[in-house]
């Protein structure tokens, strides 16, 4: 699903974020990726997601390497890769349902399509009946859930959350993490950036750790 092949990404301002990473993910592997701030877990996510280009080395995914991949193709891409962000960047005038129907509006897709899938997305999110409020009304737990609705409509075999429970409480964080499980469940790949230490030991999933951009730690390795 994901191989990162002795990975660079160097900014001119302040120097190398990520430097010589390599490993690989299979497809339906649930992953947390952890380090101090500035150890390069969002510039890794973004390469993945496709928001930046690395400056050596490769990034493939799902067999497409993203170093070489032509400008016309990166709309598709990310349409593979539902993306979790800490702040949720939510519409602020538009409802719940509007906010999750984004990515299926811009690829077309039909009304009653539309609603049927994001219904179905609201619904694995426990915010059905929240469909019509606006993100004002809405706690950050109810927000971060709608941002995971919206990442996950499309139905991505691959999900990134750059830190996203940075903000919630630990019973709030554990509800959104419970959700991670059951997407993981029925077979999608999961990234997930954490600094929640108690989370990851609970769950038991393979664990990337991340310091000065360099990949220190793979639990997954033999």
């Amino acid at each position: 699903m994901i191989r990162f092949d002795h990975v660079w990404k160097r900014y001119p301002e302040r120097g190398d974020a990520l430097s010589d990473v390599s490993f690989e993910l299979q497809a339906g592997e649930m992953v947390f990726l952890t380090g101090h701030s500035g150890a390069g877990k969002s510039t890794l996510l973004r390469l993945i997601g496709l928001l930046e280009r690395p400056s050596r080395g490769q990034v493939i995914v799902n067999g497409r390497n993203l170093a070489t991949l032509a400008r016309g193709r990166i709309p598709y891409h990310r349409r593979q890769v539902g993306m979790i962000f800490q702040d949720h960047r939510l519409l602020p005038d538009r409802s719940v349902f509007e906010n999750v129907a984004l990515p299926l509006v811009v690829t077309g897709l039909g009304p009653k399509e539309v609603g049927r899938r994001v219904r179905a997305a609201l619904d694995q999110v426990g915010l059905l009946k929240r469909e019509r409020a606006l993100p004002v009304a809405l706690s950050g737990g109810e927000q971060q859930r709608v941002g995971i609705a919206r990442a996950v409509v499309a139905r991505p075999p691959l999900v990134l959350a750059d830190e996203p429970t940075g903000n919630l409480d630990p019973d709030l964080s554990r509800e959104i993490f419970e959700l991670f499980e059951r997407f993981h469940q029925v077979g999608v790949t999961l990234m997930i950036a954490t600094h929640d230490l108690a989370l990851i030991h609970a769950l038991h999933h393979r664990t990337f750790t991340l310091s000065e951009g360099r990949l220190v730690n793979d639990s997954g390795d033999d």
